[in-house]
This record gives structure tokens, C-alpha cells and sequence, in this order.
């Protein structure tokens, strides 16, 4: 891939600035940068749904492209096909046997020799095509997807309209390797995936021979599979091409920083030395005076090549406080039921008993499509139990954070998605400023930002709620490791209820969760790390799949 002096804004907001750089193909490069540095639209522009203000990207030769986006819910269509049916599409095969079958007959019924060899040359065409798709192990391929990462046959007849939010991803992520792309773009791909099925999904892409782009904030996915790391910064609006891992990119960038940091402070010390003799023979006679002008020249070009040590990148300022002391029990659940196919035999929650006290820090975890997400939409109000009673205590105020962010108004920009607040425009501003919102990003429509810059707006708003009954729903995705550690931090300190579905264990331990309900089958257990664990391997699974 050759990128030759591109450049882009969105607004007043500048994202790359005159970049020139060549990268090999069939390498394995992980995209870093902080959020908004622009690692998603780097995404789009190689897809071509968005161009650049000026510049070119080009590629050796016609490349074959297919992409994981971080929010893929809207990638699957709501309809009747089968998920193996679906899953079979990833590959045109049927479509290119059709039209070459169509070429023929067509091409039986003509006399004249210059179409018939028109058509054939056609055929020819199609028929490399056909092949690369390797239409004879095209199928044991994908029933190697489908064992690895562990569908379920009931899973593989159910139509695509049925699937929940994680089998979603599961089923995109599948079909997306089946399609046997020269290019692969992978956005954040480990959100969702258990351990056992990222492991194999890491075998599945060391061994894959094309060109892989992928943006991730799990460090141990990045060192496996990357032989390249291109770091996008924020400040410059620049790309640079490390080699090797991430791990071998923190080592490159952190003996960096400690050499600039030494030859800074030694051009700190010239800078001094310079203007002492500069303060001591600018007002002096003709011989000193031509010293000190020397020594202003000297300085002057010092300042004009002056080494610039990077600030470190800030982090969310995240303060979550309660408005009011809930009663002693801000939530009982009792024997709640719900399916959402009312003709269907079993229930997707089953009689559900919960009792939650003040300042209890709640898990819920099972494997995905067993209805977590589902049980904290009953929880909010947005769905109604077939049976049973959702209460809430009579001074519990809930605050929801959405996984797929859905309480955004992708339509407003920043500020106006915080009117519901009541608050003046420099309110907005300030609270917005404290998540790292600033200047004309405050006024870009919510659709153009980027699934992490999504997440740290709902977090904004989270915080103006003073809800003393949390309920999260997966409220890590997304964000780099610092703000994960800013949130873990802050939940664990809040004062009042929360009730949390997460797959991201490290950040679980640190809350001091003290009951986790187990689903599909309702049982309540003490809190144990391995538990989690087990589940995120099994949930990330079944969300990857």
C-alpha cells in the first residue's frame, strides 16, 4: 500500500496531515494511536467510503477487501435466511457458477465467432474468479470456522432475524474469514471473543497469507499476530511504520523517549549556557557585543530545531457520584419469565429471583444469546416480563449504559446530546472537556465518531445522571486500557448499587463484585475470578462467532 501526501479534515479538525508513506503487502500491522486519532477513518478510507481532501492510497494490484467493524449489529440482515445459509454467501460461489452457466448457454445459441469469443473470455474471467474461491473445499473451510469457534448446529438453523447482539458478531466474524479476502481490516475483533476462540482465531491468522490491518487494544492479540505496528499520533496527524510487535513497538517508542528526554534537557542546558552570555555581553563593548549577537543566532537556531518531547496523552476525568440514598433494597426481581417469540416453548429467562441491596456491585455473566442483555432491558423498563415483578425501590434512580450506545442520538453533536441536562452551553463544554471533547469535536454529529469516542460520550452522560442504581452493559468495550483503569477505579468507589454484564475480567476484579448470577439457569453464586474468566472465554466466543 503506497499513501502519497494525504491529507484530511472533518471541519476545522484535522486528522492525517501530508502523509507519505509505503507499507508492504502481506504483512501483519496492528493500527495504534490514541481514540480520535483517526485509526477508523483510515479504515474507511481504504474501504473508499470516505475520500480525502487531497492525496492518493494506492495498492500494487486490484485487492480484495472485507472488514470487521467494532459495531457490526447493523452488518447482519434482519431476514429468514439461515445463519448457514448466510454463512455459505461469504463466498460468491453460486452467483459465479450461475453466470457462467447463463455464458455458456448463451454462447451455444450465437453463430458469430467474434461474440462467441466475447462471451468465452468472459467465462474465462469468471471462471478464475470461481477459482480462487476454491469452490471444492470452499465448504469444508467454513465447517472448519464453524467448529473452531464452536456454533452451535442450533445455532447454524436459526434465521438471522433470531440472533442476539454477540451471536451477531459471531456469525459477521465467521463469515468474514469464509469470504477469503487478499485484505483483511480488523476493528477492536477481541471485544467479544472468549479465550479459547481468540486462540484459535489467532492460529487461524498467523497462518493467513494476505495482508491483515487491525485496530486493538489487547496487547497479547497485538504481540501474536503483528509483524508491523503503524502508529497514528494524534498531535502531528502523521503515520509511522515500526517493526515487529507491539511489544517491540512500546520497547522502540519508550528507548525513544528516554534518549529525546536526555538530549532535551542537554539542549536545555546549551539553551541556558547560551542565554547567560547572551544577558552577560549583549550591552557590553563592540568585541562582547558581537559575542552575545553570535550566541543569539546560535540560540535561534537551537529554538528553531528544538527537540519536542510528546506530552503524554490525558485521560478521561470520570466522577461518578449518586444524587440521593436509594431504600435498603433498590431492586427485587421475582420469578420474572421472558421470551421474545411469545409462540415459542422455552423462555429465554426463566424464572429470574433477585434481591439486590444497597451498594451491592452486581455481576451477571453467561454465554451469549442467554438473554444478560435482555434481563438488564427489563431491569430499565424497556421490555415488560411475561410473568413475574421487576421492582424498584422508590427512590432508585437508574443510570443505563447502553452496549451498542443506543441512547446517543447519532443525528445531534456533542452538546446537543447533553440538553436533556438542563444545562448552559459552557457546562456542556466543561463536562464535555473532562472526557477529552474538545474545541470543534464538541459540534461533529455523534454518527461520524468513532466507536471509542462513542463510548466516552455515554460515560459523559452517565455522570450527569446521580443514578444510585448503575446498570452497565458491557461498558469497557472499546476503550483503551487507561480509561479502563479510570472506570474500574471509579465504580469501585461509587457509593451506591450497580448491576454489570461484562466479558473483561481484570477490570471485574477491581470493583469488588460480591454475587454474579449465572444464566441461562438463574442460579446465584458468590463471586470467583475463575468463574468470570470461564465465562468471558465462553462469552467472547460466542460474540466472536
Amino acid at each position: 500500500m503506497n499513501i502519497k501526501n494525504l491529507s484530511l479534515s472533518f471541519g476545522l479538525e484535522v486528522i492525517f496531515e501530508d502523509i507519505t508513506i509505503q507499507i508492504p503487502e502481506g504483512k501483519k500491522i496492528g493500527i495504534v494511536g490514541v481514540n480520535g486519532a483517526g485509526k477508523t477513518t483510515l479504515f474507511r478510507l481504504l474501504l473508499k467510503q470516505l475520500e480525502p481532501d487531497r492525496g492518493t492510497i494506492t495498492f500494487a494490484k486490484k485487492t480484495r477487501i472485507s472488514w470487521l467493524p467494532q459495531v457490526i449489529t447493523d452488518e447482519i440482515p434482519e431476514t429468514e435466511i439461515s445463519v448457514f445459509d448466510y454463512l455459505l454467501t461469504g463466498r460468491p460461489i453460486q452467483k459465479l457458477e450461475n453466470q457462467i452457466t447463463k455464458l455458456y448457454e448463451k454462447a451455444a445459441e450465437m453463430t458469430e465467432k467474434k461474440e462467441i469469443d466475447r462471451l468465452l473470455k468472459k467465462i474465462s474471467q469468471l471462471q478464475s474468479e470461481l477459482e480462487y474461491y476454491d469452490p471444492y473445499r470452499a465448504e469444508e473451510e467454513l465447517l472448519k470456522l464453524i467448529s473452531g469457534m464452536k456454533v452451535e448446529d442450533s445455532l447454524l438453523d436459526a434465521p438471522l432475524f433470531s440472533l442476539s447482539g454477540g451471536q451477531k458478531s459471531k456469525v459477521a466474524f465467521i463469515r468474514l474469514l469464509y469470504s477469503k479476502p487478499e485484505m483483511l481490516l480488523l476493528d477492536e475483533p477481541t471485544n467479544h471473543l472468549d479465550q479459547s476462540t481468540k486462540e484459535f482465531v489467532m492460529d487461524y491468522l498467523k497462518s493467513y497469507s494476505g495482508t491483515i490491518y487491525v485496530i486493538s487494544h489487547d496487547t497479547v492479540f497485538l504481540n501474536e499476530i503483528t509483524s508491523n505496528i503503524l502508529y497514528l499520533n494524534k498531535k502531528t496527524h502523521k503515520m509511522e511504520l515500526f517493526p515487529g510487535n507491539f511489544e517491540q513497538f512500546e520497547r522502540i517508542t519508550k528507548e525513544r523517549e528516554i534518549r529525546l528526554e536526555k538530549e532535551a534537557a542537554m539542549e536545555q542546558k546549551e539553551r541556558e549556557h547560551l542565554q547567560r552570555i547572551i544577558d552577560k555581553y549583549i550591552h557590553g563593548n563592540e568585541k562582547k557585543a558581537r559575542i552575545a549577537k553570535d550566541r543569539q543566532k546560535k540560540l535561534a537556531r537551537l529554538e528553531e530545531n528544538a527537540i519536542i518531547i510528546e506530552k503524554k496523552q490525558k485521560t478521561a476525568n470520570i466522577k461518578l457520584h449518586q444524587g440521593r440514598e436509594s431504600t435498603a433494597f433498590p431492586l427485587k426481581i421475582e420469578n420474572v419469565c421472558f421470551k421474545y417469540d411469545k409462540t415459542a416453548k422455552r423462555n429465554l429467562l426463566y424464572k429470574i429471583n433477585i434481591e439486590i441491596p444497597r451498594g451491592e456491585k452486581f455481576l451477571i455473566v453467561g454465554e451469549n444469546g442467554v438473554g444478560k442483555s435482555t434481563l438488564l432491558k427489563l431491569i430499565i423498563g424497556e421490555l415488560i416480563p411475561d410473568s413475574g415483578r421487576i421492582i424498584l425501590g422508590p427512590k432508585t434512580d437508574i443510570g443505563y449504559y447502553a452496549q451498542e450506545h443506543e441512547l446517543l442520538n447519532l443525528d445531534q453533536n456533542l452538546i446537543e446530546n447533553l440538553k436533556e441536562f438542563d444545562l448552559t452551553e459552557r457546562e456542556a463544554r466543561g463536562i464535555l472537556g473532562r472526557f477529552l471533547f474538545q474545541g470543534d469535536e464538541l459540534y461533529k454529529k455523534v454518527s461520524v465518531l468513532s466507536p471509542g469516542e462513542r463510548s466516552r460520550l455515554a460515560l459523559a452522560k452517565l455522570t450527569l445522571q446521580k443514578a444510585n442504581l448503575l446498570v452497565l452493559d458491557e461498558p469497557t468495550n472499546h476503550l483503551d486500557k487507561e480509561t479502563q483503569k479510570t472506570i474500574a477505579e471509579n465504580l469501585r468507589t461509587f457509593q451506591g448499587t450497580i448491576i454489570l454484564v461484562s466479558h473483561n475480567p481484570e477490570f471485574v476484579h477491581h470493583l469488588g463484585v460480591e454475587r454474579t448470577l449465572i444464566l441461562p439457569e438463574g442460579r446465584l453464586d458468590y463471586y470467583q475470578k475463575e468463574l468470570v474468566e470461564k465465562y468471558q472465554k465462553l462469552n467472547q466466543k460466542n460474540k466472536s462467532k
